[in-house]
């Protein structure tokens, strides 16, 4: 088993990777005075744009986080008065999520950010030997069919 990763240096590896593409994007929207938008952000706003006022549930399936991560983003989003939070008319135990006024004003910013960082992707999965986004999403999908857990279970027994 030569050439394998250490397992721990694997994740390590792969937060560091978020923290460099993420970090950028976000001194992009620094540098045109959005300060308070965080790239997190960007999934959530291209679902309520498409489906707009959301449930957290239903946030966080359209986005693919859990409901406590679409939860939290909905509430930062909120704290920058780019979401508000109303009772859902046709049930008021939940809360729909509708983007703001403020948010609807960034759009141009934001929307040209989105243009200019797939293009950047472009540019960067040239220069890999595999495309950065096709790769992590065969990761998720070989993860969903056969959870990291009981791979790792399976290995301790073979071991």
């Amino acid at each position: 088993m030569k050439n394998l990763p250490d397992p721990v240096a694997v994740g390590t590896l792969l937060r560091h990777v978020l923290d460099l593409l993420d970090g950028d994007v976000a001194k992009f929207y620094e540098e045109q005075g959005l300060a308070e938008y965080r790239p997190r952000f960007s999934p959530a706003v291209r679902a309520l744009l498409t489906d707009g006022p959301l449930s957290v549930r239903d946030l966080a399936a359209a986005v693919g986080v859990t409901h406590s991560a679409a939860s939290q983003t909905a509430a930062q989003m909120a704290r920058a008065g780019l979401v508000t939070h109303s009772p859902d008319p046709q049930d008021a135990r939940r809360r729909l999520i509708e983007l703001t006024p403020k948010a609807h004003s960034l759009l141009p910013v934001i929307e040209a950010e989105w243009d200019a960082t797939a293009a950047a992707m472009a540019e960067l999965d040239a220069e890999l030997s595999l495309p950065l986004g096709p790769l992590l999403a065969e990761v998720v999908e070989a993860v969903r069919r056969r959870p990291f857990r009981d791979r790792i279970v399976a290995a301790s027994r073979r071991l």
